[in-house]
C-alpha cells in the first residue's frame, strides 16, 4: 500500500520530495506491518492518507479524484443530476464526497436531525450514510420508509455483524470508507439496479469480497452461516460478472 501512495504522489507532482509524515510512516511500516497515521496511531482511509501526505485539504481531494477513476472513466451518465444525500459527522468526508461525485446534486448532513429534516423535505436517487455518530440504522429506518436506496459507507462501525445488520436492516451495500476513491461504482451499481427494477444484487459484495475475507481473516462468514447461505443463493454473481467486477 505505501509504495502506491508514494509513487502517485510523486507522478502526480504534488510532492517534490517525502515529507516528514511519510517518513514517520516509513519507519512505522519497516516490517511490513499495517500502515499507521503518526498522529493517531490508527488506520488512515485512503483520503486521510492523502492529506497526511500532501499537508493539504484540496490537494488530496484532486489527488483521490483522480485515483477514483482507476483506469476507467468515471460513470457520469447515470450519475449526472442525480440527488444524493451524504451523511456524516467527519465534515473532510463530506468534502471528499461532494468533491467525487460533483456530477450530482448533493444535500450534506452532519448529524441525525439535519438528515431526517432532508428526508422529510426532498427527494433522492440514493442515500449515503454513515453508522457511527449520526445514528446510521435509524437514518437507513427512515430511507426505507422514504423508498431511497441507501449505501452504508463506515469506519467505525467496519465489522460482520455491522455488515449483517445493514444489509438485513435494508441497505443496497456496505461499503468501507478505504474504498472512498470507488464510491461512484458503487453508486452507480445501485442506481443501474433500480433502473432494471431490481431491488438488489451481490454486485457490491462481489467487489468488496477479497477486501472483507483481509479484513475479517479466514472463516468471518461462518458467524451468520444462515445469512450468509440466502445471500448467496438470493443474489448470486456468475462467474463470467466477478471476471468483469475486478
Amino acid at each position: 500500500m505505501l509504495p502506491f501512495y508514494h509513487s502517485v504522489t510523486h507522478k502526480c507532482g504534488l510532492l517534490k520530495k517525502p515529507p516528514r509524515a511519510l517518513i514517520k510512516i516509513k519507519i512505522i511500516n519497516r516490517c511490513n506491518r499495517k500502515i499507521l497515521c503518526p498522529c493517531t496511531q490508527t488506520s488512515p482511509n485512503p483520503y486521510h492518507l492523502i492529506k497526511l501526505l500532501t499537508g493539504n485539504t484540496r490537494q488530496a481531494n484532486i489527488l483521490l479524484k483522480s485515483l477514483s477513476a482507476n483506469g476507467r472513466p468515471f460513470m457520469e451518465n447515470i450519475l449526472k443530476g442525480k440527488r444524493i444525500l451524504i451523511v456524516d459527522d467527519e465534515a473532510d468526508i463530506l468534502e471528499t464526497l461532494k468533491e467525487l461525485l460533483d456530477m450530482c446534486l448533493i444535500d450534506t448532513a452532519p448529524n441525525f436531525e439535519a438528515a431526517q429534516k432532508f428526508l422529510n423535505k426532498n427527494t433522492y436517487h440514493v442515500a449515503i450514510l454513515d453508522i457511527m455518530g449520526v445514528r446510521g440504522y435509524d437514518l437507513l429506518k427512515l430511507a426505507n420508509e422514504k423508498a431511497v436506496p441507501t449505501l452504508m459507507l463506515t469506519a467505525h462501525a467496519l465489522s460482520p455483524d455491522n455488515l449483517v445488520k445493514s444489509i438485513k436492516g435494508g441497505a443496497q451495500a456496505y461499503v468501507p470508507k478505504d474504498k472512498i476513491s470507488d464510491i461512484h461504482i458503487f453508486l452507480t451499481d445501485i442506481l443501474q439496479d433500480r433502473e432494471k427494477g431490481m431491488e438488489k444484487r451481490g454486485t457490491w459484495f462481489a467487489r468488496l469480497k477479497p477486501f472483507f475475507d483481509k479484513k475479517f481473516g479466514a472463516g468471518w462468514r461462518k458467524q451468520h452461516k444462515e445469512f450468509w447461505k440466502q445471500f448467496d443463493e438470493t443474489y448470486r454473481v456468475s462467474k463470467d460478472e466477478i471476471e468483469k467486477l475486478m
